[in-house]
C-alpha cells in the first residue's frame, strides 16, 4: 500500500501554532491537539465514517473500482475523497482550558480515561476526559520544573507515572496515583534542555540540547548515554525498545541500536531542511515508515506546483533510507489564506511559513491514518 497523501479531514479552532497532537488509544477515533493558544481540543476527525466489514468492497459511484480494504488502493478510491471534492471538517468534541502558557505536550493513558499535558507554565497537568477537569497538578513547588515543560508521557503500570522534560534540562518521574507534591525522582544529567522523552517499560529515554541521547534503566540505576553530536530535537523508540529514532538540527534523522550504540540507518534528503526549528520525527505504518516534518514549506525549493506556504512532510522507508513520499501540507481549509500573513517588528506585512512541528500515527483502527500540525493552527488528516 502507497503511503497516505490525501488529506481526509481539516481539525479547526485553534487561534494559534498546534505545538502537540495524539490519538486516542486503540482503535484511535480520537485526536486531541494541543495550542500556542492555551486550549487543547478532542476532536473526531471523521464523525460520519461509515463502519466496513473487514471483507468489504465499497464501490462509490459508477466507473469507480472498488477499494480494497484488505489491499488498499488509489487515491481515488477512497470513499467520499474523489478528486476535487472538498475536504470535510472534524467535529470538535471537547475543549480543555486549565493551562496559562501554550500547550507544548499531550499524553493518553491507555485507558482513554486520562491524559497529560504540558507547557509554558511550567506544570503537568493531568485530565479527566470525561469530565474536562484536571485531576492533578504537579509544578509550583521547590522540586518541580523551572522553566517550560516541553515534553510529558505516561509511564509504568497501568499508567500509574507521569515522566516530564524540561528546558531547566532535567527529566522529573510523577507518582500520578498518589496525593505526593514532590517527583518520585529527578533525572539531571543533562547539561542542556530536555526536548523529547519515551518509555519502554521500566527504561526512561531523553533527548537533549546537548547533543545527547540518555537511557535510564529505573530499577538498576543506571544510565546511558550515547552522543549524537547536534541538539536532539526528537526521540522515538520502536515497539520492541531495541531501536530509538532520533532527530536532530542536522537534517538528518537516525536510526539507533539500543543495545551497542551503533547507528543502524541515517534518513535524509537533498531537499530536506531541520536546522534551527523543533519538529517532530516518528514510526508509522507498522513502523514500515520513518516520517518527519520539515521547516521549508513546499514550494521553497522550487519546481513545485503547490500552493504557496503549504508545509512539507517527508517519509523514509525503514530498511532502505529510500524517500518515499514528499507530502504538501495545505495552509488550511479554503478561507484560511488571509491568515498567512503577519506583520513583523519593521511593520511590514511578511508571509508566514507552515513548518510542520508535530505528528501523531493512528494506531489500530480502519486504514493507515495521521495527522499533522504546525504554524498554521490547523490539523490536517491524512489517510484511505
Amino acid at each position: 500500500m502507497a503511503f497516505p497523501q490525501v488529506p481526509i479531514s481539516h481539525l479547526l479552532g485553534s487561534n494559534g501554532p498546534i505545538h502537540a497532537l495524539a490519538y486516542s488509544a486503540s482503535p484511535g477515533t480520537y485526536i486531541l491537539t494541543g495550542s500556542a493558544d492555551r486550549s487543547i481540543r478532542l476532536y473526531n476527525p471523521q464523525p460520519t465514517t461509515p463502519v466496513h466489514p473487514a471483507t468489504a468492497y465499497v464501490t462509490r459511484k459508477p466507473g469507480i473500482q472498488p477499494y480494497d480494504i484488505k489491499g488498499g488502493g488509489s487515491r481515488h478510491d477512497v470513499p467520499g475523497h474523489a478528486a476535487g471534492q472538498p475536504v470535510s471538517s472534524g467535529r470538535l468534541i471537547q475543549t480543555y482550558s486549565a493551562h496559562g502558557y501554550e500547550v507544548l505536550s499531550l499524553s493518553i493513558s491507555t485507558d482513554n480515561a486520562r491524559f497529560a499535558s504540558s507547557g509554558g507554565d511550567r506544570s503537568v497537568f493531568l485530565w479527566d476526559v470525561a469530565t474536562a477537569q484536571t485531576l492533578r497538578r504537579f509544578g509550583g513547588t521547590a522540586q518541580s520544573h523551572t522553566a517550560r515543560i516541553n515534553c510529558v508521557a505516561f509511564a509504568g503500570e497501568d499508567d500509574m507515572l507521569l515522566v516530564s522534560g524540561s528546558l531547566d534540562a532535567t527529566a522529573r518521574i510523577w507518582d500520578a496515583k498518589s496525593n505526593a507534591l514532590k517527583p518520585v525522582q529527578i533525572l539531571s544529567e543533562a547539561k542542556d534542555a530536555i526536548t523529547s522523552v519515551a518509555v519502554c517499560g521500566c527504561e526512561i529515554i531523553t533527548g537533549s540540547v546537548d547533543g545527547r541521547v540518555r537511557s535510564y534503566d529505573v530499577r538498576m540505576g543506571r544510565c546511558t548515554t550515547d552522543v549524537i553530536g547536534p541538539p536532539v530535537t526528537s526521540v522515538y523508540a520502536t515497539k520492541d525498545a531495541k531501536a530509538v529514532l532520533v532527530g536532530a538540527l542536522d537534517n538528518k534523522l537516525r536510526l539507533m541500536d539500543r543495545e551497542t550504540g551503533n547507528m543502524l540507518r541515517a534518513y535524509e534528503a537533498p531537499g530536506f531542511r531541520n536546522e534551527n526549528l523543533r519538529v517532530q520525527s516518528i514510526l508509522g505504518g507498522k513502523e514500515q515508515y520513518v516520517i518527519c516534518g520539515d521547516e521549508m514549506t513546499a514550494d521553497s525549493t522550487g519546481g513545485s506546483t503547490t500552493a504557496a506556504g503549504s508545509g512539507r512532510l517527508w517519509a523514509w522507508d525503514i530498511l532502505t533510507g529510500e524517500v518515499k513520499a514528499k507530502v504538501s501540507v495545505p495552509w488550511g481549509p479554503a478561507g484560511y489564506e488571509p491568515r498567512k500573513k503577519a506583520v513583523g517588528r519593521d511593520g511590514k506585512e511578511k508571509e508566514r511559513v507552515n513548518v510542520m512541528s508535530c505528528i501523531a500515527w493512528r494506531e489500530g483502527g480502519f486504514g493507515d491514518q495521521y495527522c499533522v500540525g504546525g504554524t498554521s493552527g490547523v490539523v490536517t488528516v491524512f489517510g484511505y
